[in-house]
């Protein structure tokens, strides 16, 4: 193929654009939307989302992840290529159709998407949207720069539109028509854009049964990974009000855009080891897996422990104080920002990129099974707070399990991670943050600045007397391409 591969650090710089928009844009929108729509109205947005990221997932099998790794191995034949994404867009159009015909059949019999179902018609445009974007292949391809240009630009158009279009707590629905555009409104463009990567015209006889096993058995990990992502949204929308739904979704919001944000490394490296994998390059692909981890580490930390500390001034000024309530249920949910990290690289890029699918999905089992029987014994009592702990845990058993289930690949490396001395690095900027903190009376938004400038100071400048490697490079990092 014509198209160029970038390297593994042009795919991180771009990635990590687009993980840094995730966490701007919701800083722009959330305040402002918390305000106009209150906790009840982010509710009902967010319970109706949840709800139709089962029905994405079903559409979806196990796609988005197979679709990586299949395309990652043969992106260097155009031929092959082009009749291997057939294929898979073929099975996802066909699952997609029979799970968007059962949606609105739901739709309609459901009382309580019947009776709102403006909102759930909007939502659920992103059941097709999602299969006609292909975002698999241009992952597989590694056209994160194409990925991240087009995602800010909706991003933007969609922030624009919201602000021009929701002045009260009855736009919900506009509220969330921009929402979906934001996330899934590019894949229309991606479409468009597939002919310039693969061929449309049939070649030779197609084999859909080399696809069907590993991608009912990611979609099995999918279906139960979004079990224990999605479920205690739902247990506590069925089980308590839309208010309780509303407060954990701000404390939600920030977990999720950290995991974006120290995930960014990780993402981008399925196609990559997938292919090192095909081609047995051993030397590269633990290379690559040490780095990965070790990234991890060294993001996660830091944003864990400073975002524990300083959570209710981040829920006063991004929210609101309407939403102090969910201070301690956030500062719970961002425990699990590491475990979510080490996993992404264990399961996802690691045994998935080495077809051991069998034992991711054997994890994550144990993970939403966790997740279900916790959030039926704590969110009776302890509503969000509830919910937030069995999440927690869950994540954590995740990790145990797929460190056990992998050890023989990731045992070594996981040995010489420098747990210690980034989690100490980050425990000394949290005390030199709070000392600071502890004298200063000011408003939310100013004590998040200047507690932010301190802990990232001190975590940063004891990382360069440490000499440490990856703060090296952080402080070098050039965007070059790889020809």
């Amino acid at each position: 193929m014509d198209n160029k591969i970038h390297s593994v650090k042009y795919n991180f710089i771009m990635n990590f654009i687009l993980t840094a928009s995730n966490f701007i844009f919701p800083l722009i929108t959330f305040p402002y939307v918390s305000r106009i729509l209150h906790a009840a109205g982010n509710g009902k947005v967010n319970f109706a989302a949840s709800l139709v990221n089962y029905f994405v997932m079903l559409a979806s099998l196990g796609i988005p992840t197979y679709g990586v790794r299949a395309c990652a191995k043969v992106r260097d034949d155009r031929q092959l290529l082009s009749k291997t994404a057939q294929e898979i867009l073929i099975i996802n159009a066909v699952s997609t159709a029979l799970v968007t015909v059962s949606y609105l059949i739901c739709l309609f019999t459901v009382p309580k998407l019947a009776s709102d179902k403006e909102l759930f018609l909007i939502e659920g445009a992103n059941i097709i949207l999602n299969m006609v974007g292909a975002n698999w292949l241009y992952q597989a391809l590694e056209q994160y720069d194409y990925i991240t240009r087009r995602s800010i630009i909706f991003k933007l158009i969609s922030v624009v539109l919201m602000f021009a279009l929701v002045h009260q707590q009855s736009d919900y629905r506009i509220y969330a028509a921009t929402t979906v555009l934001a996330s899934v409104g590019s894949n229309v463009t991606n479409f468009i854009r597939l002919r310039k990567y693969i061929s449309f015209r049939k070649t030779g006889r197609y084999d859909f049964k080399q696809h069907l096993g590993p991608i009912f058995i990611l979609f099995a990990q999918s279906a139960t990974i979004s079990i224990y992502t999605n479920l205690d949204t739902v247990m506590l929308g069925a089980m308590k009000s839309n208010t309780d739904v509303g407060l954990y979704t701000a404390a939600v919001k920030i977990k999720t855009i950290l995991v974006s944000v120290v995930s960014s490394l990780g993402n981008v490296l399925l196609p990559r080891m997938s292919n090192y994998a095909n081609k047995h390059n051993e030397d590269e692909f633990y290379r690559l897996l040490g780095l990965a981890m070790n990234a991890e580490l060294f993001m996660s930390f830091p944003l864990m422990l400073f975002f524990i500390i300083e959570a209710k001034d981040c829920m006063m000024f991004i929210a609101g104080p309407e939403y102090v309530a969910a201070t301690a249920t956030m500062q719970v949910i961002n425990l699990s920002v590491i475990p979510i990290g080490l996993t992404g690289i264990i399961g996802v890029q690691t045994l998935t990129a080495l077809d051991r699918e069998k034992q991711v999905l054997y994890s994550v089992i144990v993970g939403a099974v966790t997740d279900f029987v916790l959030n039926l014994i704590m969110i009776p009592g302890f509503s969000h707070f509830g919910a937030a702990f069995a999440t927690m845990v869950a994540e954590y058993l995740v990790f145990v399990a797929q460190l056990i289930l992998g050890r023989d690949v990731v045992g070594h490396t996981f040995r010489h991670l420098s747990f210690l001395k980034y989690g100490l690095t980050a425990a000394l900027a949290s005390v030199c943050a709070l000392l600071a903190m502890h004298f200063l009376n000011w408003n939310a938004l100013l004590r998040l600045v200047i507690s932010a400038a301190i802990f990232f100071g001190v975590y940063g400048i004891v990382l360069i007397l440490l000499k440490d490697e990856l703060m090296k490079r952080a402080m070098s990092v050039r965007v070059h391409r790889k020809n």
